[in-house]
């Protein structure tokens, strides 16, 4: 790799970026977002809650739809966020957003929907199946988080 010196790049820049991206760069594990399982349950949330909301009349969206279509999205948004993020508790803190999104979109918007028989009993089940995993597996997910920050700063 050739780089040549600009006002961007002096020597040391361009010896670190030889570094890393030569063979003597340490390979780190590394996973998808698109393949971390905490995140393809959200985005299965976020299909069947659009499966509800593109059924509903121009009224019932305004008033319930909205929300619960934000709230819903705002899950795996908030996951993908965090996991870009560097800094440990910037993490946590978009996992902890995620959380409070689902926890909305779940325990009011889709109750609201049940009660107001706007979904069938079987949907409001399907939906609570998977909330179930992905609220255990979102929890696990910022414990993890927290955990590897504990072990780098122990092996230091």
């Amino acid at each position: 790799m050739r780089l040549k010196r600009t006002k961007y790049f002096n020597e040391s820049t361009i010896e670190i970026l030889l570094k890393y991206n030569g063979n003597t760069m340490e390979k780190k594990n590394y996973i998808p977002l698109k393949e971390l399982k905490v995140y393809q349950l959200a985005r299965q949330l976020s299909t069947k809650a659009w499966e509800i909301y593109s059924k509903m009349n121009f009224e019932d969206k305004k008033h319930i739809g909205d929300q619960f279509i934000r709230s819903v999205d705002s899950v795996g948004a908030n996951i993908a966020e965090g996991y870009h993020r560097f800094y440990y508790l910037d993490k946590c803190r978009f996992f902890y957003n995620s959380r409070a999104s689902l926890a909305e979109a779940m325990e009011h918007w889709l109750e609201l929907l049940l009660e107001r028989e706007k979904i069938s009993k079987n949907l409001f089940d399907e939906f609570s199946i998977i909330y179930k995993d992905l609220q255990v597996r979102l929890n696990n997910f910022i414990k993890e988080t927290k955990n590897e920050n504990q072990n780098k700063n122990n092996a230091e």
